[in-house]
């Protein structure tokens, strides 16, 4: 009976912990593969809210999960590689970062549940048959990232004086760049201004050629789209913005913990956290084709005075009144 007891007391517990059951039985480690088009230290800040989500759901790296980093290091033409691999190495479930290495992942795998950290427009993409039902191995978040540019645009209008012209830095050989330029074009043209499209590799070298190309059109201020490779290389990108006397607005406030003007979009950390939800649903049983994609519900804009400072900007009380977080 005392045995009895004490084993009842012994589960008890466990399910209080929220242990992992199938875990806690067999004592199997489930391995994670992580894919992501950019770097390992770009993406760091993020990574590290998604594995502290694991870990407040029980998940701990080395006792019941391993996770297969692999980064494509700003080359996309190495994400069907990586994704093929991580395939071979027979993961439970594949997380990605980004259109392409979402892309990639569904040309590498039909059967491995796939669960998108982030990504522009799954729809439209053909990633999920919609977001209510996504229909296959692949659900996650949609960061609505092509439709926010245009309210990122409207920012700048009202910030910068006299706006004609915005330089608009665009990846070369992006999957999503004609996705975010239908969108912005229509945008501009309302507004009145002239968007300057500069294509560009996301390294330092590449960039500084564009904001040189830039300052000879005569733009006004900068924007970036919402991607990836730019994110990695976001201090090289606001470093630049300040050297040219350029307003910027970013798509990601991690832009202005670097020293960056402004930043408007998605909350990326809350993302990362929801894509470990879906994780331990998934590892816990769930289908990927039952979990609906969730669009982003968390949005941020975020003015660094110091910054508008540095650049002799002068940010009107009435947007400052519409921020979230206004850094002095």
């Amino acid at each position: 009976m005392n045995r009895r007891m004490i084993g009842l007391a012994l589960g008890a517990l466990l399910v209080s912990l929220n242990i992992p059951a199938q875990a806690q039985q067999t004592g199997k480690i489930f391995r994670i593969g992580f894919l992501d088009p950019s770097t390992a230290s770009g993406s760091a800040v993020l990574v590290d809210a998604f594995r502290q989500e694991l870990s407040k759901l029980a998940w701990m790296e080395g006792k019941n999960i391993a996770i297969e980093y692999r980064f494509a290091e700003q080359k996309r033409d190495r994400l069907p590689e990586l994704a093929a691999d991580l395939v071979r190495l027979k993961v439970h479930l594949i997380v990605v970062v980004a259109t392409p290495a979402a892309l990639a992942t569904k040309k590498a795998t039909t059967t491995i549940p796939v669960v998108m950290a982030t990504a522009a427009d799954p729809v439209g993409v053909d990633l999920v048959a919609s977001l209510a039902r996504p229909g296959g191995n692949i659900t996650g978040n949609s960061a609505l990232s092509p439709e926010l540019n245009s309210k990122r645009l409207e920012i700048l209008k009202d910030v910068v004086p006299n706006l004609a012209r915005v330089g608009f830095l665009l990846p070369l050989g992006s999957v999503t760049e004609n996705f975010q330029l239908t969108e912005i074009r229509p945008a501009a043209l309302a507004l009145k201004i002239e968007l300057e499209e500069l294509k560009t590799q996301p390294n330092p070298k590449d960039l500084e050629r564009a904001f040189q190309t830039a300052k000879q059109k005569q733009v006004g201020a900068i924007m970036t789209t919402s991607n990836r490779p730019f994110f990695a290389e976001r201090k090289s990108i606001v470093e630049l913005a300040v050297k040219h006397r350029l307003p910027a607005i970013y798509f990601q406030k991690k832009f202005v913990d670097e020293g960056g003007l402004m930043s408007y979009g998605a909350d990326f950390d809350d993302l990362y956290r929801r894509a470990a939800g879906y994780v331990d649903k998934i590892l816990k049983g769930a289908k990927p084709a039952d979990l609906p994609v969730q669009q982003a519900t968390k949005f941020e804009f975020i003015i660094n005075l110091k910054a508008a400072k540095e650049i002799g900007l002068r940010i009107p009380v009435s947007v400052l009144e519409r921020a979230n977080k206004v850094i002095k």
